[in-house]
């Protein structure tokens, strides 16, 4: 039997070539190197495709995969997110390459660019993402209350962006990879500044020209911006651009087919994000390491936080990853290696849970405690953390959308299992049913 090219095996597959060569890389499939470039054996390529085929036609009589409740889930085709064998990849690209650069180039600004130019690889001289020339979002916002939190900011933001946006009605793809980056990038520009002689790196005042961590950290703390810090901002953003189908990228995803124009899509994924149990976790872990910094003994505000949290310990045991998440690690990583002393005493605290934590349960700490280690130790605000993830967020889920658009209209209409009263039984006499 014919050898099987890159292309053929990637299409059978239904992933991208850099997807294919990360399993290769990782001896998921064998390949072998041909005068023409790489060649794979179609049985073994057929066998990995059932192997890696979650869901069947309910026709054929299989079980669809469940979740904890025993409910049916869906399956979403996706080429941006993967998350196995404890690992996290972006594009086919590990995610601890996404944050790897050299000095203080940022990084953010260039994945939230290639996930649209789908190139092999992030441009490490990509420009900064500009957003609109135009005050209408800040005077939205200006109009908020002053104890409007700084996600109802961004719901106010999205709004106003589109609004003032021509474009948000054109759903082909490449007007979606131009109204994606003027999009995150608004978000970040019509949040206040919290000081304004702090917001500098490297002589630069925060403002248009500069990379969108830059931008943002001003508007997270009034703490001077070093480059090790904006360092740490910007591999945050990176780390949470995306996560598979997580419950906003779904709430996201579903507006999509819907048609919903890029800035209901993100105002959508607002809607998920925004909740206990996913966007504003680090709040939760924020006020657990600022109870241990202030002298409560760590095993104590642990149990008052699983009881207050109900879902288990807020900032540990994320269920995609049970050796530990990837994200935490290379965040909390780049956090020791600033030396700053305020970060060094903010992780102190969260050794002081976690040790806790993993000596009674096993669990490792999630992306939502390095959240909230890194607002902890540079004075932000406990919604840090949410502000960070939704930024990040919003880009991937344009990234999503520009797929959906691509694919059949309203496909993500889900059946509903009808569990209530018999319809007969609402026709007995002196019922109010006509």
């Amino acid at each position: 039997m014919d050898s099987l090219t890159a292309a053929q095996t990637a299409a059978r597959l239904g992933v991208r070539t850099e997807t294919l060569y990360a399993y290769v890389s990782r001896g998921l499939i064998a390949r072998e190197r041909g005068a023409h470039g790489s060649l794979f054996d179609p049985l073994e390529v057929e066998r990995f495709a059932r192997a890696r085929r979650r869901v069947t036609s309910p026709s054929h009589g299989a079980a669809r995969p469940a979740g904890a409740d025993g409910s049916p889930l869906a399956v979403i085709d996706t080429d941006i997110a993967l998350i196995e064998d404890g690992e996290l990849w972006i594009r086919g690209v590990p995610i601890d390459e996404l944050i790897a650069g050299e000095g203080e180039a940022p990084r953010f600004d260039a994945v939230v660019r290639w996930l649209f130019a789908r190139t092999d690889l992030p441009q490490r001289d990509a420009l900064p993402l500009e957003g609109p020339r135009s005050a209408a979002s800040g005077r939205v916002l200006a109009a908020l209350p002053p104890e409007a939190g700084a996600f109802s900011r961004l719901l106010a933001a999205v709004a106003a962006l589109a609004a003032e946006d021509p474009e948000r009605y054109d759903l082909r793809a490449d007007t979606v990879a131009r109204v994606a980056p003027r999009l995150v990038a608004g978000l970040v520009d019509a949040l206040p500044l919290l000081g304004t002689e702090n917001g500098r790196i490297g002589g630069a005042s925060s403002g248009a020209g500069l990379p969108v961590a830059a931008r943002l950290w001003p508007r997270l703390t009034a703490l001077p911006a070093t480059p090790d810090r904006v360092r740490v901002l910007d591999a945050a953003l990176v780390l949470l651009v995306d996560h598979d189908m997580a419950a906003s990228t779904l709430a996201a995803r579903a507006a999509a087919s819907a048609r919903a124009h890029p800035y209901a899509v993100v105002a959508a994924g607002f809607g998920a994000l925004d909740s206990a149990l996913h966007g504003a976790v680090s709040a939760a872990v924020h006020a657990l390491l600022r109870q241990v910094r202030d002298g409560a003994d760590p095993a104590a505000a642990v149990a008052t936080a699983t009881r207050l949290g109900g879902a288990g310990i807020p900032g540990f045991g994320q269920l995609l990853y049970p050796e530990g998440d990837p994200r935490a690690r290379l965040l909390l990583g780049l956090m020791r290696e600033t030396t700053d002393p305020q970060a060094e005493a903010a992780l102190r605290v969260a050794d002081r849970v976690s040790a806790v934590v993993h000596a009674r349960t096993g669990l490792h700490p999630s992306v939502d405690l390095a959240l909230a280690v890194m607002a902890l130790a540079w004075e932000m605000h406990a919604d840090a953390g949410e502000t960070v993830f939704a930024v990040a967020r919003s880009a991937g889920w344009c990234a999503h959308a520009q797929d959906e658009y691509g694919r059949a209209p309203l496909r993500l209409r889900p059946i509903g299992h009808y569990v209530g009263p018999d319809a007969a039984d609402l026709q007995r006499p002196g019922s109010i049913a006509r």
